[in-house]
């Protein structure tokens, strides 16, 4: 194999580009000649592709978003945009492809393998849903950014005696909620994995007023509930001034952390030595400190699920 190509694609995550130093490096050290696709599958399409160097990668481990820019593309949803995509590659003269995101886009990897593009597929979203990885690229980040922000509202929230409620990031998921909830101290955090019950929310809140506690911080992940009209329901319920925050897209941005560049660096030049040893179809997972590698089919047939134990966890500290 002498030429490759790297893309991302969905949504960005920090330590995309240190994934993206990482391949090129890696594939340019053992003197394979590596393509940039710019905007993901929408790239493919149109054929916006850069020669990659080791000058073009320079000084970007530290910074956030992607280098490649990520977008959008309907049409590689057909089987002809797919057989366009590949056909575009094998004209650039590429024989294996790295592609960086979340579910979305690992599937895109699965068709392009089924058309005979060796494909290894790395995970990078911040909603850490992808099975069989214990972490995806930008969740270190995204954690720390979201405790970062609890923090900082709770000044406000004590300073003024109030309620916040903040709703987070996560899609479906509540891991995002989860684990900042717990280690930003929230009083109550709602997910979408477990039911909950507004009466426990305001039984908590009531209890902490009467023991004199000045705010109380709520987490709730975007997936679960409506937070405007849940913000509406605790203040009712409540008689306290209750306010709501949402976090946003400050979540997908920043720096990424020292975990996200180790993450990206690892999973990115593993991605070049399976191509390399004539893998096709993997997706790398992190497993302890080990970078493992699964068939990306059967690693998205699989179930993820919140650690149940923070969950209890964070309720009994919440008191």
């Amino acid at each position: 194999m002498r030429k490759i190509a790297v893309l991302t694609s969905g949504g960005d995550a920090p330590g995309m580009n240190a994934a993206i130093r990482a391949v090129v490096r890696t594939a340019i050290y053992y003197d394979v000649e590596v393509v940039g696709v710019r905007r993901g599958y929408l790239g493919l399409m149109e054929k916006d592709f850069q020669r990659m160097s080791l000058g073009s990668v320079a000084d970007i481990i530290h910074r956030g978003g992607t280098i490649l820019l990520t977008a959008r593309c309907d049409e590689f949803l057909s089987s002809e945009g797919r057989e366009k995509a590949v056909a575009n590659l094998r004209e650039e003269g590429v024989e294996g492809l790295v592609v960086i995101g979340g579910d979305g886009t690992l599937r895109g990897a699965i068709e392009l393998h089924k058309l005979g593009l060796p494909t290894i597929a790395i995970p990078g979203t911040i909603d850490n849903d992808i099975p069989c990885t214990a972490a995806t690229i930008g969740y270190d980040t995204v954690i720390n950014t979201v405790v970062d922000s609890i923090d900082k509202i709770r000044d406000t929230a004590t300073s003024h005696e109030r309620v916040f409620v903040i709703e987070v990031m996560g899609r479906r998921s509540g891991f995002i909620a989860l684990e900042a909830g717990l280690a930003g101290g929230a009083e109550s955090i709602v997910i979408p994995e477990v039911p909950f019950n507004i009466d426990t929310v305001v039984k908590n809140i009531k209890r902490g007023n009467r023991r004199g506690k000045k705010h109380s911080i709520i987490i709730v992940a975007e997936g679960a509930i409506d937070a405007m009209e849940f913000t509406k329901e605790i203040s009712e319920k409540t008689g306290l001034e209750t306010r709501l925050s949402i976090l946003g897209y400050i979540q997908r941005g920043g720096s990424p952390s020292a975990k996200d560049r180790l993450l990206g660096s690892r999973m990115g030049a593993e991605a070049v030595n399976l191509l390399l040893r004539g893998e096709s179809k993997k997706m790398l997972a992190m497993d302890g400190e080990m970078i493992r590698n699964f068939d990306i089919e059967w690693a998205i047939s699989q179930s993820k699920t919140i650690h149940l134990d923070d969950y209890r966890l964070a309720g009994i500290l919440s008191i």
